[in-house]
Order: C-alpha cells, then structure tokens, then sequence
C-alpha cells in the first residue's frame, strides 16, 4: 500500500468555541459538572494525587480519561474554575515532558515495560485541550512525543491495552498530519496497525458465538476493546482508501448485535463479551466508547444509521447507568434490574465482576468508569451539529446552537427542542449577510414520518435545504414516532418508541452503604448506594396498547422522580422469581396470575430499576 496523504472527512466536527448547548441539554451538563466529573480532582486520589501532576498515585489511564472529559465540559460551560484546574493538569504534563519527548510518568528504566495506551491517551487530551484553548505549546508537545513513540516502538512493539487500542493514537497522528505534512507520520500509522491487534481477523473468524465467549477474562472479548474498536479500521481507511476497511465496522456491529445484543443498542460485557441476556451487564466505558466510536464513524462516513445509533445510546444506556444527580454510577448495567445490592462471591450474575459491580457508587467493582464515563455526554454535545463541504449539518438532535464563520460571514443555528422526549423541532437560522449554504436536517430512521416546514421529509435520511440566506428565518420540523415491539430472545419483547426505549417503572428505595468510621472516601455525597425494589415487576404484556403522556423537562432530565414522559401498558402478574437480587433470565411460568392492569413505562434512561425485556402472554379468552 503506498500512502501519500488521508482522505478528508466527510464531516468535520466544530469545537466548543462554536458549539453551545442549550435547554435540557445544558442543564445535564451542569449536572455532571456538580457531580463526580466536576470534582473528581478535589477527592479522588487517582485523580488529585496522580503521578501525572507528581503524586504518588495512579500515573497510567485514569488522569487522561477524566481530563478527555473534563476538559470539552467545562469549555462547553465556560466556566472560569474548571478551565483553570484543568489547566492546572495540562500544566504538569507539558512541563512533565523529557527532552527526548518522552511524556509519561515513569521512570527510564520503566520505559520499556511501559504499556503504551496511557501515551495514546494523553496525546487524545492535548488535542481536545487544543481544539478548545487554542494552547500554542500543545503542537509541538505532541509532535515531541510522536516522534519518540515511533523510535520507542522499533525496539519495544506495542503489546497488551496498547496492541488493542492501536487505531486510538491514528487520532493525534491525523490531527498532527493536518498541520505538519511529514512522510514519517503515515509510515507510523502504518507500523501502529502492523504492530496492533487484527481485529478482522478475529472477526472473520469470530470464535464468541456461544458459551466459549463466556467465564474467562480475555483481552480478545474485552467489551471496551470491542467498543473502541468498532472504528479502528474506519479510523485506518482514511489511509487506505479501502471500502472494506471503512464498513468493517458494519460487520463488528452485526455480529456483536447477533449474539451479545440487548434493547438497549449496546452489546454485554460484564467485563467480557456475555451472550443476550438480560441480566448479564454492560460496562459503563463501554457506553461511552461505543459512543466515541460512532461520532467517528459519523465524521469519517457521513452515514445516517450511525448517528441514530449515537442517539439511542445517549438517550438509554447512557442515563441509566448514573444515578439523576450524576453523584453515583454502576460499573455494569442490567437490562432488567430489580435490585441493585452487594452480591455474595460465587453468586453473582457476572461471568468476570464482582457482586458490587451494579450497586451505585463512586467506583464500584474498579474505578476505569469513574474516570471514562466523562466523557460521553460532552462529546455527544459537540456532536449535534458539524460543518459539511457546502454547509452545516445537523447530525445529532439536542437543543444546542452553532455559530462559525462559513463562507466569509457569520452563521448562526439554533435548535429549540425537547426531543427525545418531545417530537417538534425549531430552527433558527440567522446570518450577518446574504450567504449561500446548504443546512442539512438529519431525519432520524426510527420515525414514521417527517415534515419540514410541512414538506414531507425521508425518514433515515438528511432533508438538504439549499438556498441563499438572509437574516434570521425559522425552520420547524415535526417527527412522528410509532410504538415498536422489538423481538428480543427467549420469546421475550421490548418496547420503544422513536429514540426511547421503555422499560416497566419499578419503585425504589435508595440505602448508603455504611463503611464504618474509618471510610474517609466513600462518603456522601460520593458514596455508594443499594437500591431495592418496593413495587413489583414480575408482568408480561397482553397486548400492544400503549398510552404516552408528556410531563415537561424538569431540574433532572432523567430521573424516576420527574421522568418528561411516561406511558402505561396492559399487562398481568406472571410467576417470575429473582434471586440473589437478580430477577431469573425468563419467567418461571407464563400462566396468567392476575387480571388485566395497567404498569406505567419510563424511558430507559430514566429508570433505575427496571424491566426491560419481558414476555407477551396469551390471554384465554
């Protein structure tokens, strides 16, 4: 393969300089930022004494993932002290670099059994923290330390977290090539891949259909190298220029839906690959992986399917997995979840976590999520919307606003909306002078029907609205969802609606987990959490009527509490048992045991337990 340059993007992301989120959106920004993400630094010793910043904890991973989420958040915010603290971090790890541009916290006779992933890292956070302060001094950091990677790896290949994450470090590779044009750069992407992991090996040959795929902890079936994954070949096609490598990820997807798919959009991993059930779990990073995966595909493909995916993902599995104030969070996530308590070694659910792993609470089972799940929410707001080569497209839908010069003036787009949960939509478009741009409306494909200022739209499509603008004009688009049983395994169905999956509302009492008088750090208000279940949740549904009503957005847009819609659906009681806090994979019986009533639904997202995934049963009538 001779290689010459990288192919353009086919959209091309704006920064937090031209990205503002608003409505419902912001207000979930500002709960995670007074939640864990926002004060992580403060109390969390992997995080405030970490050998990154010279302390003596955690030097490796959880420093640049707390940072690669920190950082978007608070620019998103402009918040004055967070972009001061996380320059702080920035700070250490610019002046923390050696002359030979070696950057991370080890010593020399530690560089050759050093896991290069923390590098691929680091390099990710300087160009998130240059794409937001415009920092002078983050090229030239980056270009030191590329530059000693690709003589480190001569000698030392890659191996372990740094052979499956190979295609991480193509992103500051390409972010560095598109300012400095050297042939040594696409030599070294080429050397990464050789080096890495092949993933389409292993999937061409996919050895994780059945019961092999589960028991054992496997790099191989790690999920959270299969969500990063799912972009790596995408990621190296804009090399290659092969169409083979840029739909890889189409393949990944398809097989990890096959046979380790749930409701949700996601596949199980509890820490590995665990087949369909919905009672195995899903990692927290995974979500967010999943999520950085696809707003990749999104800018390299153009292709609609992944932003519908991107949407699903932010509005389901991503909510559900914190607790409404953004304070707690599971390791695993439960499909159906009716209770989340400490779990006897031996008995547990999970083929490779602990009994914690589902309770809520600052690092259950092992604190990667704590530090990962930064992330998601901030990256799926610089999402919404991103520049194309004739305009902006609006690629995931949030209320949020654009402005940026295109064209030699200046454009503004406002989203006014409460979609998800909601199905109206109201551009606002104003420019500074007449300007000729094309504004692309993604239409989602789980909708029914689409209408743009009453012009029927497709469905899974962009509506292209190409014209000469002037001033400020108002666009409205209106979406019609439909409810959808989804066919899950074992006989079993899941209700959705547009970007919502509903799951049966299961009240719950929440109980802080007492550590005694000398736990000094899981503690209120980060401290962990036992949640039980105070209402039932053993029904099947007995027909497809469904009722939705909408509440408004409240101070928490996903919570039990003040959910913005609910529905209600006719179901009856069925025999289904749990144990050890776990509801069993499917009814003990499918019998009627009560008449028909009615069970409200919650959005998935914002549930804490719940039942997701539930039989239709045959009523005699």
């Amino acid at each position: 393969m001779v290689v010459k340059n990288i192919s353009e993007l086919s959209l091309r992301p704006l920064t937090t300089n031209e990205i503002k989120p608003k409505g419902w959106l912001l207000r979930q920004l500002h709960i995670q930022a007074e939640g864990l993400s926002g004060n992580l630094d403060k109390f969390w010793p992997d995080i405030r004494d970490s050998k990154w910043i010279g302390g003596d904890k955690e030097g490796w991973e959880r420093v640049p993932y707390w940072l690669d989420g920190f950082i978007p958040l608070a620019y998103l915010l402009d918040d004055a002290d967070m972009k001061r603290r996380a320059q702080k971090y920035i700070d250490a790890i610019i002046d923390g670099q050696e002359e030979d541009g070696w950057i991370c916290p080890c010593t020399r006779d530690e560089r050759n059994s050093y896991d290069m992933w923390a590098l691929f890292l680091i390099l990710k956070v300087l160009v998130v923290y240059h794409e937001c302060s415009k920092d002078e001094r983050v090229e030239e950091v980056i270009y030191k330390a590329t530059k000693n990677f690709e003589r480190h790896i001569d000698t030392f290949t890659i191996f372990n977290w740094a052979s499956t994450r190979w295609y991480e470090m193509l992103i500051p590779l390409y972010w560095l090539y598109e300012r400095r044009e050297e042939e040594w750069l696409l030599n070294l992407a080429i050397k990464i891949r050789a080096q890495g992991f092949d993933y389409k090996y292993l999937y061409e040959n996919w050895p994780y259909e059945g019961p092999q795929a589960f028991g054992h902890w496997s790099q191989m079936n790690h999920i959270v190298n299969q969500a990063m994954a799912i972009k790596s070949l995408t990621l190296f096609s804009r090399m290659s220029k092969r169409d083979e490598d840029k739909k890889f990820a189409e393949m990944m997807i398809q097989k990890l839906s096959d046979y380790h798919g749930t409701a949700t959009g996601i596949f199980t991993g509890d820490e590995c690959l665990s087949g369909d059930s919905p009672i195995q779990g899903t990692e927290l990073c995974a979500v967010a992986e999943f999520m950085y995966s696809l707003e990749h595909l999104i800018q390299i493909t153009g292709d609609v399917e992944w932003s519908d995916k991107l949407e699903y993902l932010a509005y389901n599995a991503l909510p559900a997995a914190f607790s409404p104030d953004m304070w707690s969070h599971q390791y695993d996530q439960l499909v159906n979840q009716v209770e989340c308590s400490r779990i006897e070694e031996g008995k547990q659910p999970f083929n490779t976590n602990n009994g914690e792993a589902h309770i809520f609470g600052l690092e259950p089972h092992f604190g990667c999520c704590t530090a990962n799940f930064n992330q998601a929410w901030p990256k799926f707001a610089l999402s919404t919307f991103m520049k194309t080569n004739e305009g902006i497209a609006c690629t995931a839908i949030a209320p949020s606003e654009v402005e940026t010069e295109l064209n030699g003036g200046t454009v503004k787009i406002s989203l006014s909306t409460e979609y998800p949960f909601n199905n109206k939509l109201t551009f606002t478009v104003t420019v500074d002078t007449p300007l000729d741009f094309d504004f692309d409306i993604r239409i989602p494909s789980f909708c029914a029907s689409a209408t743009v200022n009453g012009e029927k739209a497709n469905c899974g499509d962009y509506f292209k609205i190409s014209k000469t603008w002037s001033g400020t004009e108002t666009i409205e688009v209106l979406l019609d969802f439909e409810t959808e049983f989804i066919n899950r395994p074992e006989d079993m169905v899941a209700v959705r609606r547009g970007p919502i999956l509903y799951s049966v509302a299961i009240q719950d009492e929440w109980k802080m987990v007492d550590y005694g008088e000398d736990e000094k750090l899981r503690v209120f208000p980060h401290c962990d959490y036992e949640v039980f279940p105070q209402s039932q949740w053993n029904y099947g549904y007995v027909d497809n009527d469904v009722q939705y009503t909408f509440n408004g957005i409240g101070k928490f847009p996903f919570s039990t509490e003040e959910a913005p819609i609910e529905a209600t659906a006719n179901v009856v009681e069925i025999n289904w048992p749990k144990e050890n806090g776990v509801v069993t994979r499917v009814p003990a019986d499918r019998k009627p045991l009560s008449s028909v009533k009615k069970v409200k639904l919650l959005p998935y997202g914002c549930t804490n337990l719940r039942m997701t995934e539930i039989p239709f049963i045959q009523m005699n009538i």
